[in-house]
C-alpha cells in the first residue's frame, strides 16, 4: 500500500479527520505563536503577579506578572521540537540495534538481541529518569535520555518485523544468490518494515511530550530561563490554591498535543491495514477501447497465450531455471489440466500467468499475453484492474489464503470495493449473492463469520466465490482438491465445471491426480522437469498417450478391478533437481524406451496428431486393441 493510499484513507475517516485537525493546528501554534504572543510571554508587570484569570489574562499570570496563556502558546514549539528529536533519536538506534542481528555474525548479534530483551523488561519512564541522571540535567539530558528510553521498544519492534520478512521466500533466494546481508537489509527488509515504524513513531510522540513533561515537572528537563510545558506546569502547581488555571492550562495542552499525535498514529495504522471504512476508487481496466484486443486462434478467443515461457532463481552456482521453454494457449471456456508429480514446475507457471513470481525470481518468455495484454512489458499498475477482475486464483490450502483476523464477509467485499467501487453495503449483498453462487448455505449468516469457522469444503468454495466477485475469464485452481474427502472434491470439481458453463470462463486445473483431470478438462499438459512432455485431448488419454512418462502416471493409478496380490506399481527413480537438468531427455534415466540419442539429445514438443504434441524420440504407438475395445464399450 502506498503512501498517498494510507494518508487517503485517513482524511476519509472521521477519526483521521479529527486527528489531523489537532496536529494541525498543534504544528501552526508551535511555528505561529512565538511570533504572535512571544513578546507577551516575556513581559515582566509587576503590578500583575499571581493574579486570577480576568479578560486581559485568561489564564493569570505567574510570579513576575506574565501571561500564563501567552507562555503555554509559545512553549509549545519547544515541547513539540524536543519530543519529534527524541523520537527521531529513539526510532534510529532501534532500527540500528533491531536490525543488528540480521547484519552482523550470530556470534555477535545474540548479545545484542539480548540486552534489547533485558531493557524492554523495564518501564519507559525508569529508563528516562536512569538515563537523565547519566546525561545530566537539562534539555540536551532529557533529549538523550527520553531517545535512548524509546530505543528498546522500537528495537524490539524492528526485530519482530525484521524476522517476519526475512522468513519470506524472497530473501531465502536473496541468501542463495550470495547477497551480501547489509544489502539484504537495506533493499528488501527495511522497505518492507518503514510503514510500520512510522506509524508506531508517530504514536510515541505523544508518549515522548509526557514523558518531556514529566522530566520537567521534576526539574531534570528544561531549565530556565528556556520553559515548556512541563515546566509551567510544574509552576502552575506550585500556586494551585491561589490560580488553578495556571495549572490546568499545561496541563490540557500536553492532553491536546498527546491525543493528536496518538490519534494520528491509530488512523494511520488502521488505513495501513486495510480497516479504515473509506470507498476506493474504480482503477481503469487495460482491455478496453483502444487497448489490445485479445488474439483470436480458429475464431476463438485466446485468454491466455504462453509462448517459451521460463521461471530462473539465482542460486551460488548461476540461475536456476526449474520451468524452461513451456507454451501453450488457453481458450474462452476451454478447461485445461497440468499434471506432473511435484516439482515439475506446474504451481511455477501458474503463478508466472498470474505475476505472483516475487524479485528476485526472473519471468521470460517470448509471449506471456492475458488477455491481449503482455504480462511482461505493461507496468504493473496498469494491469493491477486487469488481472483483479479477469483472473481469479483458487489456491491449495484457502485457509492460509484468507486472513484469519477478518471475516469472509469483508475480504469478498473487498474485492469488488477495489475494482468496481461498490459501496460497502452493495459489496456485501454481492459477496452474500456469490456465496449462494457457490452453494454455501446460509450465506447471509456465512459473510459474518472468521475463515476458521468454516470447514475445508466451504473455504475452499468460498475461495471460489472469491475469486467470481468479479467478472474473471481465467480460473487458476492450484490443487484444489487437496486434503479433502473425496465427496467434497467431487463437490468443488463440479463447481467449477458450473462456474465455468455459467461464465464462460476459462480453467486451468493443476493437479497430481491425472484421473481428476481427465473427467474435467478438456486438454492435457503433462509436465517433467520444468517442459511440457505432452499435450493431448483428455479424452484420448487413456488411448492415445504417447509420452513413456505419461503412459507411467496412468499406469500407477489402481483401478477397482486390480489384484490386491500384486503390488502397486511405481514410477522407479526421481525426477532431477532444477539444477541438475541432464543435456538429453530429463526423464531417459527413469524410461525403459530410453537410448544413447535420448540421453544425448532433448527432444522438442512437436505435433503428433491433430490436437496432439508429445515431445519423445520413442512415442509410445497407440495399442491396436484399443480401437475396438472403445467400440465395444460405446456399443454396450
Amino acid at each position: 500500500m502506498s503512501a498517498r493510499t494510507v494518508w487517503a484513507g485517513i482524511v476519509r475517516s472521521p477519526l483521521g479527520i479529527t486527528s489531523l485537525a489537532l496536529v494541525t493546528l498543534v504544528a501552526l501554534t508551535a511555528i505561529l505563536a512565538p511570533l504572535l504572543w512571544g513578546a507577551q510571554a516575556e513581559q515582566v508587570d509587576p503590578t500583575a503577579i499571581t493574579q486570577g484569570p480576568s479578560a486581559a489574562h485568561l489564564l493569570g499570570t505567574d510570579a513576575l506578572g506574565r501571561d500564563v496563556l501567552a507562555r503555554v502558546m509559545v512553549a509549545t514549539r519547544l515541547s513539540v521540537l524536543l519530543a519529534v528529536i527524541a523520537v527521531v533519536i529513539g526510532v534510529t538506534i532501534g532500527a540500528i540495534l533491531g536490525t543488528a542481528p540480521s547484519v552482523l555474525p550470530r556470534w555477535a548479534g545474540r548479545p545484542i538481541a539480548g540486552f534489547v530483551n533485558i531493557a524492554v523488561a523495564f518501564p519507559g519512564l525508569l529508563l528516562a529518569l536512569f538515563f537523565a541522571v547519566i546525561f545530566g540535567v537539562g534539555t540536551t539530558g532529557s533529549v538523550l535520555a527520553i531517545g535512548f528510553a524509546m530505543a528498546p521498544g522500537f528495537a524490539r519492534l524492528t526485530q519482530t518485523l525484521s524476522s517476519a520478512i526475512a522468513g519470506r521466500d524472497f530473501i531465502s533466494a536473496a541468501q542463495v544468490a550470495g547477497v551480501s546481508r547489509f544489502r539484504i537489509l537495506i533493499r528488501h527488509i527495511l522497505p518492507n518494515i518503514g510503514e510500520p515504524l512510522i506509524v508506531n513513531a508517530t504514536v510515541a510522540a505523544g508518549s515522548a511530550l509526557l514523558a518531556f513533561a514529566g522530566l520537567s515537572f521534576l526539574g531534570l528537563g528544561v531549565q530556565v530561563p528556556a520553559y515548556d510545558w512541563g515546566r509551567l506546569l510544574g509552576e502552575g502547581l506550585n500556586r494551585i490554591y491561589l490560580n488553578p488555571a495556571a495549572a490546568l492550562g499545561p496541563a490540557v495542552a500536553v492532553v491536546i498535543a498527546g491525543l493528536a499525535f496518538n490519534l494520528l498514529g491509530e488512523t494511520a495504522a488502521a488505513a495501513l491495514g486495510g480497516r479504515s471504512a473509506r470507498r476506493r476508487a474504480r482503477l481503469p481496466l487495460v482491455a478496453r477501447s483502444g487497448a489490445p484486443v485479445p488474439a483470436q486462434v480458429d475464431g476463438e478467443e485466446v485468454v491466455l497465450r504462453v509462448d517459451d515461457l521460463r521461471v530462473s532463481f539465482p542460486s551460488p552456482a548461476g540461475w536456476l531455471t526449474p520451468v524452461r521453454g513451456v507454451t501453450f494457449d488457453i481458450r474462452r471456456g476451454e478447461a485445461i489440466g497440468v499434471v506432473g508429480e511435484s516439482g515439475s514446475g506446474k504451481s511455477l507457471t501458474a503463478l508466472a500467468a498470474a505475476k505472483l513470481i516475487e524479485t528476485p525470481g526472473h519471468v521470460s518468455a517470448a509471449a506471456l499475453d492475458f488477455c491481449g495484454t503482455s504480462l511482461l512489458t505493461t507496468p504493473d499498475r496498469a494491469l493491477r484492474g486487469l488481472l483483479g477482475t479477469s483472473l481469479a486464483m483458487v489456491f491449495q490450502d484457502p485457509m492460509t489464503s484468507f486472513n484469519p483476523t477478518r471475516r469472509i464477509g469483508s475480504q469478498l467485499a473487498e474485492a469488488a470495493s477495489e475494482h468496481q467501487g461498490l459501496s460497502r453495503r452493495a459489496a456485501m449483498a454481492r459477496a452474500v449473492e456469490r456465496l449462494q453462487a457457490v452453494r454455501v448455505p446460509a450465506a447471509e449468516r456465512r459473510v459474518r463469520q472468521f475463515p476458521h469457522e468454516f470447514s475445508g469444503g466451504m473455504r475452499q468454495r468460498a475461495m471460489i466465490a472469491m475469486g467470481l466477485m468479479n467478472h474473471p475469464r481465467l480460473i487458476i485452481a492450484d490443487e484444489p482438491t487437496t486434503a479433502l474427502d473425496v465427496t467434497v472434491q467431487r463437490q468443488v470439481l463440479q463447481l467449477l465445471a458450473t462456474v465455468r458453463r455459467d461464465t464462460d470462463a476459462a480453467i486451468l486445473l493443476i493437479s497430481h491426480d491425472i484421473a481428476v483431470v481427465a473427467q474435467t478438462c478438456d486438454r492435457v499438459l503433462v509436465m517433467y522437469a520444468g517442459r511440457i512432455v505432452e499435450d493431448l485431448p483428455a479424452g484420448v488419454l487413456h488411448s492415445d498417450a504417447q509420452h513413456p512418462y505419461t503412459r507411467a502416471l496412468l499406469d500407477v493409478i489402481p483401478e477397482l478391478d486390480t489384484d490386491r496380490d500384486i503390488p502397486l506399481r511405481t514410477i522407479p527413480g526421481r525426477p532431477p533437481a532444477p539444477g541438475a537438468f541432464p543435456a538429453g531427455c530429463a526423464f531417459a534415466d527413469r524410461c525403459p524406451m530410453a537410448s544413447a540419442l535420448c540421453r544425448e539429445s532433448d527432444p522438442e514438443l512437436t505435433v503428433a496428431s491433430d490436437g496432439h504434441r508429445v515431445a519423445c524420440w520413442h512415442p509410445v504407438m497407440k495399442d491396436p486393441a484399443t480401437p475396438r475395445l472403445e467400440r465395444e464399450a460405446a456399443t454396450r
